[in-house]
């Protein structure tokens, strides 16, 4: 299919490393990599399960680029807003990743197909996961109410699937609460979860979930091997990439994974209790 372009376009910013993404009324145009193919292939499959967290792909326009729909909502920037830090989004955004990854399960690639590399645990993998839900990365809305009551946003679908890649559940959600928990040294976390209770919002994600019992005495485990994988892969893309990669490194990513990796040796025991 090809859509053609429209000379409206206003710039969508928020993400870490694409860059060229723009808004064209109800859709979204994105620079296609070499992995496009293959994230198309797992929305459109994502799309026959009834997911309806995601974007759809509508094609590919006139310059090139992928068209996919603009999910409507909020996005929530940082310093976060209130309602993306309270529990109920937690339980929310947890509901909505088991979603994702059931309707995953069922996915089988396309021969030949390509992914962003990434960190990435020893296991076999279990399916294709996002492998990057971060806030900017989310979009939130308002669910339904009673006329006159005010409700707050909470999370709807999962956008950006670009470092989406071969992984197992555990390290999906590990990724997922490393940055809504947060797994994170105080000094690093929003100005809102500054004081979190790390233990108990692991424990509420991890219930909401469905986490075996195994998986919670893993997942402690697994963010060590992800701290330092992370830690290499990006030092690796912004050694080569540049870009996104390169302005992340060179404001403090690789420093803020090894105090998070420190914040974790410190708070082990503590966190663990609270997980099993």
């Amino acid at each position: 299919m090809s859509t053609r372009t429209d000379p409206q376009e206003i710039p969508l910013h928020g993400g870490d490393v694409t860059e060229g993404v723009v808004r064209v009324g109800d859709t979204v145009r994105r620079p296609m990599r070499a992995s496009s193919p293959s994230v198309h292939a797992l929305l459109r499959h994502l799309e026959a399960a009834g997911f309806d967290g995601a974007p759809r792909v509508l094609g590919i326009d006139d310059l090139g680029r992928e068209v996919l729909t603009f999910v409507e909502g909020k996005v929530p920037m940082r310093p976060l807003p209130d309602y993306a830090a309270t529990d109920e989004t937690l339980v929310e955004l947890a509901r909505l990743l088991r979603r994702f990854h059931d309707a995953a399960a069922s996915f089988t690639p396309p021969p030949g197909a390509l992914w962003e590399i990434g960190s990435a645990p020893d296991d076999a993998p279990e399916l294709i996961g996002h492998c990057d839900v971060t806030p900017d990365n989310v979009v939130f809305r308002e669910p339904r109410a009673a006329p006159g009551t005010s409700v707050r946003p909470v999370p709807y679908a999962l956008i950006d699937f670009d470092l989406a890649r071969p992984t197992t559940r555990l390290f999906d959600v590990l990724t997922t609460l490393r940055h809504w928990a947060p797994i994170d040294d105080p000094i690093d976390r929003d100005p809102l979860l500054r004081t979190a209770d790390v233990g108990a919002r692991l424990r509420l994600f991890s219930d909401t979930y469905g986490l075996t019992r195994r998986d919670r005495l893993r997942l402690l485990e697994l963010a060590r091997v992800r701290f330092d994988r992370s830690y290499g892969h990006m030092r690796q893309k912004a050694r080569t990439v540049g870009g996104g990669w390169a302005r992340m490194w060179s404001n403090g990513a690789g420093e803020r994974i090894r105090r998070a990796a420190d914040w974790l040796d410190a708070n082990e025991e503590a966190l663990r209790a609270h997980l099993v």
